[in-house]
């Protein structure tokens, strides 16, 4: 589904992140309702690539992002596709800490992710091949992001957002077939990072 597009919705979105970015409590408000629905889908499509188990329920997410979101100071938002690219690195972080904080308590234990899970085509991984530690993906992603961040960049919005490589290009401000070489380049980088 990715990011909605209404006609009318789109600028009403981007005044209203501006006006947040000056310290409007109204626009703040407005800009929550307005945005909801939407980072409750990048939630529930982030937490569909988690192990069955995953304690994080969307709401929870959406929440725990939102509040990092409003403590970004002095942010400048400029769109609307930036706002969720940058909830998606918030929702990222969220799940990130959420999984360390489990490995503490389960001694070790990693949270099992799929990278395959980003086209659509799994739920959880499948097969233990399949599976990949979510702390390996992030340690791997910030590897990534000291080499390519545009790349990094892109796998934050496939994976984490959810988002489709026309509404990641998008976001990125690049053409589809440039994300679409990217996607195909970061994705076989990652898996080798990973497997090594």
């Amino acid at each position: 589904m990715g990011i909605p597009t209404p006609p009318n919705g789109v600028h009403e979105v981007t005044e209203l992140l501006r006006a947040w970015s000056e310290g409007d409590e109204d626009a703040t408000e407005e800009l929550a309702r307005l945005v909801y629905d939407q980072l409750r889908r990048q939630a529930r499509r982030a937490l569909r690539r988690e192990n069955q188990g995953h304690t994080l329920q969307p709401t929870a997410l959406v929440h725990e992002a939102w509040l990092r979101l409003d403590d970004q100071q002095g942010a400048s938002w400029e769109s609307r596709g930036q706002f969720f690219a940058v909830a998606s690195q918030m929702m990222r972080r969220v799940l990130v800490d959420h999984a360390r904080a489990r490995r503490t308590l389960k001694r070790g234990a990693g949270v099992q992710i799929t990278l395959g899970a980003v086209d659509g085509e799994l739920a959880a991984p499948e097969t233990p091949a399949d599976a990949v530690d979510l702390l390996a993906l992030d340690d791997a992603l910030a590897r990534l992001a000291t080499l390519d961040p545009q790349k990094a960049r892109l796998v934050e919005l496939r994976y984490f957002a959810g988002l489709s490589i026309p509404e990641a290009a998008a976001a990125l401000g690049v053409s589809q077939a440039t994300a679409g070489r990217d996607w195909a380049v970061a994705r076989a980088w990652l898996r080798r990072e990973m497997d090594a």
